[in-house]
């Protein structure tokens, strides 16, 4: 499968393609035929070619002996393989016309002018990272209206509720599901369920709802508001940050339990947070401790690095560990860190700061808090960090000042994790990511060991195997390729790049980061594990990101193949964060799972497997979502899938009725009452025997449940389960494109007979066996079987 993906065929010459013609759309005359071109000898010479003259081939021809021309012939014929590539050029030539043609019918046939449909479709300056491109790039599968980037609340929205969501066994949902904003969650949950039925009945309702659906939400009634509540890994900033309170105490702990911190920062947070040269930190934190001893001020921003290192410590301690050598529970002690550590950032000007010491503590500061529970306090405290970043320079490279290695390293290390905040809150609070590649030339810090960077020459490229950095690396690269998903979001919308295309980027970004990395990674030590179990969510979720916009709420079927590749990144990325929470060897680091994924992609499998019970994978799906959603285990798939789903929609009714979270005007226009009929998530078409004519599908019914808020529907029941409305499957004509996917460019990259389970199959790494354009690193999964 490997080398279908990443050897793709070159394509075959004119003369094949013409005699298997693409499938014209129907709005195209039926007249036009796909030009023929026959790449004969050219015999003549150029100047009875340019005036259609009959050339008599001699040197000089006659033609240009009587009129005195110069008689120049062309080069030979071209070999077999400059032929083709010759004739590629030329189609692709006459695609591109074809596919102004279409579009400009397209334009004069629409009666309604829309900025988003005259867009003419273009291949902007990144083409070199797309291949391969077709003609058909701007017919791809309309994303579901139901995902938004922005949202907007009524004005009687009830600000007391934290913004964070609600909480569903290890599940946190807020506004935004994997990114993106659905209003109508709760209604896309309701269309799932196949009728109102048995839900005072279902066991996981009974441990996991709440009595009165309809009574109004009073804040602190733990009665009611129990998954409304913030979760233990909640952190608040406090205003002491900017606006220190004078009286506050100095907290300083005892030598000892400093010890103990700064040991667990190294051990525990370290590794996956890294933002210190070790070295230089430990240097530090021996002269902060001769100053005390003899009287003397340490500087605030080194203070300030010391206090946040030991509040991140304190963070990612066990729960019943902090007593044993500090002789307070967990919390006091991450509190009391908390306040000195705000305020020595206080202290340190953080707001007019130009110290690069200064920036390295707030950040330090802030990884901690930007994990599973992130509300706007956080994002804005992000938003001011990048500001001051870039302020302090921090988006240009060192080596363009000229800088010694350790600080162009540690500068490198706090624009990267910058660049991951930003990513993260984006993802929890939106509406984007704000820092954009073309506006920073920083490069990422070199794979090396934090001592190398104190010889005299310290190396200026990668080391080809293990350092202290290669796990803060493949992180950092990531999240890089996460963030230029969300411009691609973006360009799709526009029509200016295709589904097929961004496909194409991930699978060149797996291939080259696999190749790269696979040979430092075949070890088994805890590390190595966790940057295998990290990359594996990340890159799974890269595939989430693009394709979960065609998954639910779209009145056209998802293709088999995109929801067999959906489903398989979906368990790829739920299997690595129960991985990185269980298995014992990564424990040490298993408080910093929520920074690196969150379950939302769990939601899509409950929907698959409450769709299919019978799958072959769905004993598979299971052992994650039992972990997840902490389910009873004597209740059956079917009940516990409908458990989850009636849950989730009961707490997000909830939830929306106090946020007032509105929806757009097109999608609440479209709904109106109706029978349930839906309950899979979009019914699979097999592609690629798929036609151009929009004639030949069915097109399923959408399913909604948009009543308002305290109105009862005329299918509900005492019990308080719901039935669907029905929403006009004429709407969104744009789904109808899906039928124009280039099935033969996806060919190159993901295998025509593909079966769910396969794609992306990850086994055991050895470097005897590596291929460097095999498609995937060899990962393990969660439950420690092999795939």
């Amino acid at each position: 499968m490997a080398d279908a993906i990443y050897n793709p065929p070159s394509k075959a010459p004119t003369a094949e393609r013409t005699r298997q013609p693409k499938n014209r759309p129907a709005d195209l005359p039926q007249g036009q035929q796909k030009i023929r071109r026959r790449n004969r000898t050219i015999a003549s010479c150029l100047s009875c070619r340019q005036r259609k003259l009959k050339c008599d081939k001699q040197v000089p021809c006659g033609n240009c002996q009587r009129f005195q021309r110069d008689c120049l012939y062309i080069a030979p014929a071209l070999d077999t393989a400059a032929q083709q590539k010759l004739a590629e050029i030329k189609d692709r030539l006459g695609d591109l016309e074809e596919t102004l043609e279409r579009d400009v019918a397209r334009r004069a046939a629409a009666t309604s002018g829309s900025d988003r449909s005259s867009v003419i479709p273009k291949i902007e300056a990144e083409d070199d990272d797309y291949e391969g491109l077709s003609a058909d790039d701007d017919q791809d599968p309309e994303p579901s209206p139901l995902g938004m980037f922005d949202q907007v609340y009524d004005n009687d929205a009830d600000d007391g509720l934290m913004d964070l969501g609600i909480q569903l066994g290890k599940l946190r949902m807020s506004d935004r599901v994997g990114g993106l904003v659905r209003p109508k969650m709760s209604d896309e949950l309701n269309a799932k369920l196949r009728s109102a039925n048995h839900k005072s009945q279902n066991l996981y309702c009974q441990r996991h709802g709440y009595s009165d659906p309809t009574v109004p939400w009073q804040p602190g009634a733990l009665s009611q508001d129990d998954f409304l509540s913030p979760g233990p890994d909640f952190i608040v900033p406090s205003s002491n940050l900017f606006f220190p309170d004078p009286i506050t105490t100095y907290f300083l702990p005892p030598r000892h339990v400093a010890d103990r911190l700064v040991t667990q920062y190294l051990n525990a947070v370290h590794p996956v947070a890294r933002l210190i040269h070790q070295p230089s930190f430990e240097r530090q934190y021996t002269t902060f401790w001769g100053n005390i001893g003899n009287g003397t001020i340490t500087p605030a921003p080194i203070q300030a690095i010391l206090f946040a290192a030991m509040f991140s410590a304190a963070v990612s301690l066990p729960d019943d560990s902090a007593a044993s050598f500090s002789e307070m529970p967990k919390h006091s002690l991450v509190d009391r860190l908390r306040e000195m550590t705000e305020f020595m950032l206080s202290r340190a000007n953080l707001l007019r700061t130009t110290k690069i010491d200064t920036m390295q503590a707030f950040i330090i500061y802030m990884l901690p808090l930007c994990r599973t529970e992130i509300s706007r306090a956080h994002s804005a405290l992000v938003g001011t960090a990048i500001r001051l970043a870039q302020c302090m320079g921090l988006h240009r490279d060192g080596t363009t000042f000229g800088l010694n290695a350790v600080d162009t390293h540690v500068r490198r290390l706090i624009w990267y994790q910058i660049c991951f905040l930003d990513v993260r809150t984006c993802e929890a609070t939106g509406p984007r990511p704000q820092i954009r590649k073309e506006e920073y030339d920083t490069k990422l810090p070199l794979n090396v060991n934090d001592t190398d960077l104190m010889l005299a020459s310290p190396p200026t490229d990668d080391l080809p195997y293990w350092t202290d950095m290669t796990l803060s690396k493949l992180k950092f690269e990531c999240y890089e390729l996460i963030r230029q998903l969300w411009v691609d979001m973006q360009r799709m919308d526009q029509k200016k790049l295709s589904l097929t295309s961004v496909l194409n980027r991930i699978k060149r970004f797996r291939a080259t980061t696999e190749a790269k990395y696979s040979p430092l990674v075949q070890g088994n030590t805890p590390k190595q594990i966790l940057a295998k179990q990290m990359y594996r969510a990340s890159s799974n979720r890269a595939l989430v990101v693009i394709l979960q916009r065609y998954a639910v709420g779209t009145n056209y079927p998802m293709p088999e193949r995109l929801r067999n590749l959906l489903i398989e990144a979906c368990m790829g990325t739920v299997e690595a964060g129960v991985a990185m929470e269980t298995r014992p060897e990564l424990a040490t680091w298993s408080w910093y799972r929520g920074a690196i994924l969150q379950y939302h992609a769990a939601v899509l499998l409950v929907f698959e497997v409450y769709a299919r019970p019978d799958m072959p994978e769905a004993a598979r799906i299971w052992s994650s979502l039992d972990y997840i959603f902490e389910t009873p285990s004597q209740s059956s798939m079917t009940d516990k899938a409908e458990g989850i789903i009636i849950t989730l929609r009961d707490r997000l009714e909830k939830y929306h009725s106090v946020r007032k979270l509105r929806a757009t005007a097109d999608v609440e226009s479209q709904s109106s009452p109706g029978p349930s009929t839906s309950s899979q998530l979009n019914t699979p078409v097999t592609a690629p025997h798929i036609t151009r004519s929009a004639q030949t599908f069915t097109t399923p019914t959408m399913v909604y449940s948009q009543l308002p808020h305290g109105e009862q529907g005329p299918a509900s029941d005492a019990s308080g389960s719901h039935t669907g409305v029905n929403r006009d499957s004429s709407a969104d004509p744009g789904m109808e494109a899906v039928a124009n996917m280039d099935w033969n460019e996806w060919d190159k990259y993901f295998a025509p007979n593909a079966e769910l389970g396969t794609i992306g199959a990850m086994g055991d790494f050895s470097l005897g066996n590596f291929n460097p354009h095999q498609a995937y690193f060899s990962l393990p999964r969660a439950d420690g079987h092999q795939r």
